[in-house]
C-alpha cells in the first residue's frame, strides 16, 4: 500500500475511533477516551469547545494533585458531569477548581470530590493535557444542525422525534461509521484501478461481515453488563432522634435496607457489590440472579457520631453468566473490568470460527453467473453430506 494511501487510510481510522469513542460515552454516560468542556472554567487550559484525550478511571484510578478530572457533580450548574482540576485532597475527598475560576467549588455548595464519583482524568503529557482543539465544537454544531432538520421535518410531517437531536446525531453517526468500515476493508485498497477488477478479489469479504455479526454480539454483551452496572449513592441523615425511614438514623447507630438486583434480560448474570466509602456494608456481596428475575442482598448503613448529611456508595459489577463463576471470580479479584473482556472472547471468538466454518472465506459478489449446477456454503455442504451418509 503507499505511503499516502497508507496515511490516508491511518486518519480515517483515527475518525472512525472518534466516533465510536463519542458514541461510547453516549452510551454509558461518561467520557470514553475522549471529551469536551461546553464552558470557559478550564481556560486557558481548555477553551469552551475543546475536546481531550479522556482515561476512565477503571484504567487508571491514581488520581493526583494536579490532575484535570471529570466528576459528577452534585451542585455545579445544577449537577452533572464536570471536568476541573484537583488542587488538593482532604479526608473527605478532593478539592476541585476550574483554571479560571478564582474560587475552588468547595467554596461553594459542593461537597468534595469522592473516588466514586470520578469518572475519568485527563491525560496529560509533561504536565500538559492533550487538547484536541474545537472538538465539541465540531459535535455541537452537528447536534444543531440535525435538532433544525428536525424541527422542519416535524413541522411538515406533523410528529416528533423519537430520539431527540442528541440521539439521532449519534445514531446518524453510527451508521456513517459501520458504512465506512465496510467499505473501507470490502475495497481491495491497493490503488489499482477497480474497472479492472472483476475477478474473483471482487465482493465483500464474508470474514468481514462473520466479524461485523461476531463484534454485534460483542457490543450487545459489553452494554448487557455495562449500563446495568455502576455506582449507587445513599444518602445518610446522622440524627438525635430515631425514624422509620432506613436512611435517618441515630448518630453513631446503624440500620438496613433491602438492595434488589433486577435482571431483565434471559441469560443469568453474576452481580458484585462493592462498598465504596466508609460507613456501608454489604451482605452477600455477590450473587447470581437468574434470567427475568431478581435478588436482594441486605445494605447496612451506618452514621457518624456528627449530625449531619452524608454519602454513601456501593458500586456493582455486572457480568453475563456465560463462563463458570470460579473463573468469573479469579478474573474479577485481579481487575473489575477482566472478566467483560473474557466474557466478550468468549462469546465473540466461537461466534466467528464458526461463522467461518457455515460461511467459508471467501467473498460474497453481487454478480451472478449462470451454471449448470449450484453450489453449497461450506458448512452446509458438510451436513448435507453426513446427512447423505447416514442414508
Amino acid at each position: 500500500m503507499p505511503v499516502r494511501r497508507t496515511l490516508a487510510v491511518g486518519g480515517e481510522l483515527l475518525v472512525v475511533v472518534a466516533v465510536v469513542s463519542l458514541l461510547a460515552g453516549q452510551v454509558l454516560g461518561y467520557p470514553v477516551l475522549l471529551g469536551f468542556v461546553e464552558t470557559g472554567s478550564m481556560e486557558p487550559t481548555l477553551e469552551a469547545g475543546d475536546g481531550f484525550v479522556a482515561v476512565p478511571t477503571a484504567l487508571d484510578d491514581d488520581i493526583e494533585e494536579g490532575d484535570v478530572i471529570v466528576f459528577r457533580a452534585e451542585r455545579i450548574q445544577g449537577g452533572g458531569l464536570t471536568t476541573h482540576r484537583v488542587v488538593g485532597e482532604t479526608e473527605r475527598g478532593y478539592i476541585t477548581r476550574g483554571d479560571a475560576n478564582p474560587f475552588t467549588d468547595q467554596d461553594g455548595d459542593e461537597p468534595p470530590v469522592r473516588e466514586p464519583r470520578i469518572v475519568a482524568k485527563a491525560w496529560q503529557v509533561g504536565g500538559s493535557v492533550v487538547v484536541i482543539p474545537h472538538l465539541g465544537t465540531a459535535v455541537v454544531g452537528v447536534q444543531t444542525a440535525v435538532a433544525d432538520t428536525q424541527r422542519v421535518l416535524a413541522a411538515l410531517t406533523g410528529t416528533r422525534s423519537v430520539f431527540g437531536a442528541q440521539g439521532l446525531t449519534y445514531l446518524l453517526l453510527a451508521l456513517s461509521t459501520a458504512l465506512y468500515v465496510v467499505d473501507l476493508f470490502a475495497s481491495d485498497g491497493d490503488g489499482r484501478d477497480r474497472s479492472r477488477s472483476r475477478d474473483r478479489t471482487t465482493g465483500v469479504s464474508t470474514r468481514l461481515v462473520v466479524a461485523a455479526l461476531a463484534g454485534l454480539i460483542v457490543v450487545t454483551a459489553t452494554a448487557a453488563m455495562v449500563v446495568p452496572a455502576g455506582t449507587q449513592e445513599f444518602g445518610v441523615v446522622s440524627a438525635e432522634f430515631d425514624s422509620d425511614s432506613p436512611t435517618v438514623i441515630r448518630q453513631g447507630e446503624s440500620d438496613s435496607l433491602t438492595y434488589r438486583v433486577p435482571n431483565a434480560g434471559v441469560v443469568p448474570v453474576v452481580v458484585y457489590l462493592t462498598p465504596e466509602s466508609e460507613g456501608v456494608a454489604v451482605d452477600p456481596e455477590r450473587l447470581r440472579v437468574g434470567g427475568r428475575a431478581s435478588a436482594d442482598a441486605t445494605l447496612t448503613l451506618s452514621a457518624p457520631p456528627e449530625t449531619g448529611f452524608y454519602r454513601r456508595y456501593v458500586t456493582e459489577y455486572r457480568y453475563l453468566a456465560v463462563l463458570p463463576t470460579p473463573l468469573i471470580d479469579a478474573c474479577y479479584r485481579i481487575h473489575p473490568w477482566l472478566p467483560i473482556i473474557v466474557i466478550d472472547a468468549a462469546m465473540g471468538v466461537p461466534f466467528y470460527l464458526f461463522g467461518l466454518w457455515v460461511v467459508g472465506t471467501g467473498r460474497i459478489r453481487s454478480r451472478s453467473r449462470s451454471r449448470s449446477r449450484s453450489r453449497s456454503l461450506p458448512g452446509v455442504a458438510t451436513v448435507r453430506r453426513l446427512f447423505d451418509r447416514d442414508g
